[in-house]
């Protein structure tokens, strides 16, 4: 992490311009040479666009400080005590931390998160102890059964003779105690919850991540132009791997957090979390699914290990990196570094890459949606990107909420593959979002957001550290989630358009290649701020409606999607929460209620039994009546005063999309390229 306003500035232009000149032989082994970077300068207040419109949603505009104690002081609101400060001392007894009763099962406990921690330089790992240095008189003697000693030699660090603490699957409240005694900008705000800063970096870092490259993953993942993965060699892996594990090891205290992924019990992945901050191990215990006393002492080897050293930076010089930021997934080793970042989205974001990447092995289908189930236990699917009212219309009070982002669709049904949710909280209020809002209590934590100094009462709507505030808790904060997060089948697979041109209908039947062809796309639309003085609407397309994430060609995943709907009876629609009547600054946006209103038809069955008419272009199955819904808004076209401009504006969206869809266009399905053709043809007619 930067620590002058100089650092800051570089590794901000780096991340923001930085272009890669490699060359076609891999360097040799041992031989790191410097990259050659080209740096672009950019307005700082211009949003960054990806290449090939890829949306990237929750990456931010650098953070607003140039210094570590501006950006503390953009943190707490300037403001008069209300009321006098008292500082009451209580004694409390330490606590001591819960152990396993088995001296067997912990020595083996303690090997693994050793092993787990092992330089690739040094035969074992290090000498790790649990507990919490601060709260021991004096440094455990090593025991015979636990460690060996050996004799230092000139190749040996220093943080291989002393011993490493391990702070095991703390509590929310011990981690608390870690966070507010020992990370400077942690606070407990007035709710409860925890507030903390995510450092320089407030948002994801997708062009400082990276995946390993091999003899597998070279004709198994998406590669090339429109492709969120980079590759980098097996080689400077580990050399970020040992950077990372060096750091770690160098420390008094590591957090180590062992947790699952999917809700499904025949497919769940055992993950392990190894971290400096006590807010990274709170972050995770919200996010993955918290194991029982039992699984937790039967926990074994991980499936998947992080190493989450964000504080650390990465070496510029070394080949592949283009900041002082590096996100690094490994699928052979079954490992993930993360260096000089400490946004915690991006170790969420690292394991659902990797889920999109195990899962369709084992023929699942990994979602990037929201879900919930009705009370007769139909289920119903929710994609869209941000602004398209995806976690508003999955967030119904009366329907049970299975999951607000990421899911499995296995032969068993659905499944939310995280045990949390991480809401967005800019200008979150109890009016808009109440179930939100009131989730935001003890246990859960508040990334980056501005509170009153004296009151600890958090502003929602201040953006003096960024706009992308978050909030992590668990999802049984919600009154309404579903525990176990599990359901039958979805009957409903619903994607979500912000259409800001105004021309696709407020509801669409969709037939299977259309839903193919559409989830591929991934559409929506943005308007500018006025800041930057533009007012057309801008078209946005993330293919699968998560790009960042996927592993595989997205047809891959769309083919998959087709068979399970076909094999389990699901329909697909579009909905469109954009404009009518008129492009942005025309017409009107599609009001929430009617939005509301045909989501409930969808959910009860009564739009498959009403007549239907179809669109121009774009060959849409649009409704004639729905309950609640004025049919003037159905069809697009009888919306528009102006006829002209609407085929216009129709025949100007048809044409982006078919220029986005130029890069799957080519890619071959099985033996044949008959599905491929079937998609294309699902498209707009122009």
């Amino acid at each position: 992490m930067a620590t002058d306003g100089q650092a800051s500035n570089m590794d901000n232009n780096l991340a923001n311009g930085s272009s890669v000149a490699a060359s076609a032989q891999p360097p040799r082994r041992g031989v790191l040479p410097r990259i050659q970077t080209r740096i672009t300068t950019m307005a700082a207040s211009k949003p960054y666009k990806a290449e090939n419109n890829i949306c990237h949603d929750d990456s931010s505009r650098p953070v607003k400080a140039q210094t570590i104690d501006e950006l503390h002081s953009l943190q707490k609101k300037r403001s008069a005590p209300t009321t006098p400060i008292k500082q009451e001392v209580t004694a409390q007894s330490p606590t001591a931390f819960s152990t396993i009763s088995e001296e067997e099962r912990q020595r083996l406990q303690l090997q693994s998160i050793s092993a787990s921690l092992a330089s690739l330089t040094r035969e074992s790992g290090p000498k790790v102890v649990k507990g919490d240095p601060k709260r021991k008189l004096e440094t455990p003697k090593a025991h015979e059964q636990h460690h060996q000693y050996f004799t230092p030699n000139i190749s040996t660090s220093d943080s291989a003779l002393k011993f490493t603490h391990i702070l095991y699957n703390l509590s929310p409240a011990e981690l608390y105690e870690q966070a507010i005694k020992y990370e400077h900008g942690s606070f407990i705000t007035s709710s409860g919850a925890l507030a903390t800063l995510s450092g320089a970096k407030t948002g994801r870092s997708p062009r400082d991540k990276r995946v390993v490259i091999d003899e597998n993953t070279t004709d198994e993942l998406w590669w090339g132009k429109g492709s969120p993965n980079i590759e980098m060699d097996e080689h400077t892996f580990l050399v970020n791997r040992e950077r990372a594990v060096d750091y770690l090891n160098s420390l008094d205290k590591v957090f180590v957090n062992d947790q699952f992924l999917n809700w499904d019990s025949e497919n769940q992945i055992k993950v392990r979390i190894v971290s400096a901050r006590a807010y990274h191990s709170l972050f995770m215990h919200n996010m993955c699914i918290r194991p029982t006393s039992e699984e937790l002492e039967n926990f074994g080897t991980p499936d998947f290990t992080i190493y989450n050293a964000g504080q650390f930076p990465c070496n510029r010089y070394t080949h592949y990196m283009t900041s002082s930021t590096s996100i690094d997934i490994n699928l052979a080793r079954k490992e993930m570094v993360i260096l000089g970042t400490q946004y915690a989205g991006e170790m969420k974001k690292g394991l659902f890459s990797v889920m999109h990447y195990l899962m369709p092995k084992r023929g699942i289908l990994s979602l990037h949606s929201g879900c919930n189930m009705g009370k007769d236990g139909d289920v119903a699917l929710f994609f869209g990107l941000s602004g398209t009212g995806k976690t508003t219309l999955s967030t119904d009070h009366n329907r049970l909420l299975i999951g607000d982002d990421e899911h499995c669709w296995s032969d068993n049904g659905v499944s939310n593959i995280e045990g949390g949710c991480y809401a967005k909280c800019i200008d979150l209020s109890h009016e808009k979002e109440p179930d939100i809002f009131n989730a935001i209590k003890f246990g859960a934590v508040l990334e980056n957001v501005v509170f009153d100094e004296h009151t600890r009462e958090v502003d929602y709507s201040d953006k003096s550290v960024t706009e992308n505030t978050r909030a992590s808790y668990p999802i049984e904060y919600i009154p309404n989630a579903k525990i176990p997060c599990v359901g039958p089948h979805p009957k409903n697979v619903i994607l979500l358009a912000c259409d800001a041109f105004g021309v696709l209908p407020p509801v669409s039947k969709l037939t299977m290649a259309q839903t193919m062809y559409h989830f591929i796309t991934g559409y929506t639309a943005l308007v500018a701020g006025t800041e930057d003085g533009i007012k057309e609407p801008q078209a946005t397309f993330s293919a699968c409606f998560g790009a960042a994430f996927i592993m595989l060609h997205p047809t891959k995943y769309a083919a998959m999607l087709a068979e399970k709907m076909k094999k389990y009876g699901a329909t697909g629609w579009l909905v469109n929460t954009g404009w009518c009547g008129g492009r942005y600054g025309v017409g009107s946006r599609i009001k929430l209620p009617y939005t509301r209103n045909i989501i409930n038809a969808i959910h009860s069955g009564v739009l498959l039994n009403t007549e239907y008419t179809k669109t121009e272009v774009f060959g849409l199955e649009i409704p004639t009546v729905v309950e609640g819904v004025p049919s003037e808004i159905l069809n697009p076209m009888n919306a528009w005063e102006n006829k002209k401009v609407y085929k216009e504006t129709l025949l100007k969206l048809a044409g982006l999309f078919k220029q986005n869809f130029e890069v799957f266009s080519k890619y071959k399905i099985g033996s044949d390229n008959k599905l491929t053709e079937e998609i294309l043809a699902a498209g707009p007619n122009i």
